[in-house]
């Protein structure tokens, strides 16, 4: 049975995307502890993060550099903290969360309640960004 995750890539689900290639897709979390909060995960469904092939499990984490980047240039926040959890769906996944304190990436704080147009407004600020920072010279 697919993952949610899994759902998400495949268009099933609906996502606020901030970047996707041909191995990995990044997306707000929608249940956020800060705007911006970001899940990165690999296109290849995989349980645990260190069961990941290494050549994969490196492009995760290069992408999911490049997406906290752009992150960064968008929501103003001392730095974006990265956590990896992988409990609540059985896909591997990042968080990508803008932070000020250690306590910003809190799990058990209130999650934010944004709206439809606030979830679209970071998203497609934070896509554009990534795209600006990312593009190839020709």
């Amino acid at each position: 049975m697919s993952s949610i995750f899994t759902k998400i890539i495949n268009k099933e689900i609906p996502s606020y995307k901030i970047a996707e290639d041909e191995n990995f897709y990044a997306f707000l979390d929608i249940f956020p502890l800060a705007k911006g909060h970001t899940l990165v995960i690999p296109k290849n469904e995989t349980d645990y993060i260190f069961d990941i092939e290494d050549q994969e499990y490196q492009g995760l984490f290069l992408f999911a550099k490049k997406v906290a980047n752009a992150i960064g240039t968008v929501i103003p926040c001392q730095k974006v903290g990265m956590t990896v959890i992988g409990l609540e769906v059985r896909h591997a996944h990042i968080h990508l969360i803008p932070i000020n304190s250690i306590y910003d990436m809190d799990f058990k704080r209130e999650k934010l309640k944004l709206t439809v147009e606030e979830f679209t407004k970071i998203a497609n600020e934070i896509s554009e960004v990534f795209k600006t920072l990312n593009q190839k010279p020709l």
